[in-house]
């Protein structure tokens, strides 16, 4: 049985605190004044996949707009390389590791197996907090009800639970129906980015007008099968069919999929504007993971999804909150389980103390805009590699074979200089070793 955690805090406008509280106070302020939150997360989405980022193909002037009134953060990190870990994290505010999930949640392999119930999420302490709660699109982090949303915190959920499905029949990768309306399997027509798109305005439109929403909007695109809304389903239900979708041109397909997606901002920034919310709403934009090898663009990193270099983790993220977040760009270092203490901050809720995410919202404050964050050690680790961070320096470590690089002369991750820093060298792979040290292997699923 999960403990309920009692919240309380006061939203400032102004220069929000980054301390951590105890998390048996009372919360205090009235449910209907506290602000609601939209988590909007693209899946295999590259730093340069978007216009705002430097892309000149692509056309996403939604998501720019949000860039261009918000902040943009240009040092923020998956978690994970790979999806269920990312989302593990940011449903934990842990490292990957700590929520037990450092590899992909397989459909062949882990259907049997997710992210233990037991661990206490995001959803949950805003539920907790008075908040109405919903996820529309992809989960992740396992297969069976059990390991579902509506038992970590989300009241209302309409999506799948895979890593991916077909765009129009909502199959996935093993052949399996995969579309749900809480805790049972339904069909239901639509592209996949318009659907969940639908289901978000529809939740904002009828929901209980007295109590503030945490909507997750967690899109498919440009995840596989690369398929543009024009298209047609390739999947059936234990049929034989291309993974990755039957359309040959998959550069185009994956420019459709992703001005879908950048219309689904627009549709839900519209709406919170039309209706008087955007305000009182508080909007994040992010990536679970870097770009893939042959379409998505992580420029100028090198690497690409399931990598620790900085292609394969650092990702696109925005804030906005209409005249409460002023425009620009941060160079904090930031993460996916920085999300959880940093919304639950900027919310005016007690932060809690027992997550390893950092609250990051001081940077947010008008006259904090280029204030950073006492320098932290922070960790990937996926199959064969690992990686540690601190400042500009890179640890990365693959087939146990450990290279140092300097970001600040080095982005592309290629010299390795170790022998010249010894000593940072050291400090970087002491502090790695520590970390994994205290991890407990037999409950992470890889």
């Amino acid at each position: 049985m999960k403990n309920l955690i009692l919240v309380t805090g006061l939203l400032a406008l102004l220069g929000w605190g980054c301390n951590s509280q105890p998390n048996n106070a009372v919360n205090t302020k009235p449910v209907g004044t506290l602000p609601n939150v939209v988590l909007i997360m693209a899946d295999d989405l590259g730093y340069n996949d978007l216009g705002c980022y430097g892309n000149t193909t692509i056309k996403t002037p939604n998501i720019d707009r949000m860039a261009r009134f918000g902040t943009r953060l240009t040092d923020y990190h998956s978690n994970g390389v790979v999806c269920s870990p990312t989302r593990a994290s940011l449903m934990t505010g842990l490292y990957p590791q700590e929520a037990g999930v450092e590899g992909v949640i397989t459909a062949k392999g882990h259907r049997d197996r997710g992210m233990d119930p037991d661990k206490f999420t995001l959803a949950e302490y805003l539920k907790d907090s008075g908040y109405a709660t919903a996820l529309f699109g992809k989960w992740h982090l396992g297969y069976k009800p059990e390991f579902g949303p509506n038992v970590q915190g989300f009241d209302q959920f309409v999506g799948f639970v895979s890593g991916n499905v077909d765009y129009f029949s909502h199959i996935d990768q093993e052949g399996y129906e995969d579309w749900w309306n809480n805790q049972k399997l339904q069909k239901e027509a639509g592209y996949l980015t318009d659907l969940i798109t639908g289901k978000a305005l529809e939740y904002m439109e009828e929901r209980n007008k007295d109590n503030p929403f945490f909507l997750y909007l967690a899109h498919g695109a440009p995840h596989s099968p690369y398929q543009g809304p024009n298209d047609k389903a390739d999947r059936t239900v234990g049929g034989d069919f291309p993974i990755q979708g039957s359309r040959e041109d998959k550069v185009n397909a994956y420019k459709e999929m992703i001005e879908a997606l950048d219309r689904s901002v627009g549709g839900v920034l519209d709406y919170l504007e039309k209706n008087g919310l955007a305000e009182n709403t508080l909007v994040i934009f992010c990536s679970d993971n870097g770009g893939t090898r042959n379409l998505g663009s992580n420029a100028p990193f090198s690497g690409y999804k399931s990598q620790v270099y900085e292609g394969g983790h650092r990702v696109p993220a925005i804030f906005y909150w209409k005249d409460k977040i002023s425009p620009g760009e941060s160079g904090e270092l930031a993460m996916s389980m920085d999300l959880f203490p940093t919304i639950t901050s900027l919310m005016g809720l007690e932060v809690p103390k027992d997550l390893s995410g950092k609250d990051f919202s001081g940077i947010f404050a008008q006259e904090k805009a280029d204030q950073k964050n006492e320098e932290r050690t922070v960790f990937w680790r996926f199959k064969n590699q690992a990686a540690a961070r601190k400042g500009n320096w890179k640890l990365v470590k693959i087939d146990g074979e450990a290279k140092l690089y300097n970001l600040s002369t080095d982005i592309k991750e290629t010299t390795d200089v170790k022998e010249e820093f010894p000593d940072v060298f050291q400090e970087l792979n002491r502090a790695y070793e520590e970390w994994e040290f205290g991890l407990n292997e037999e409950t992470i699923l890889t």
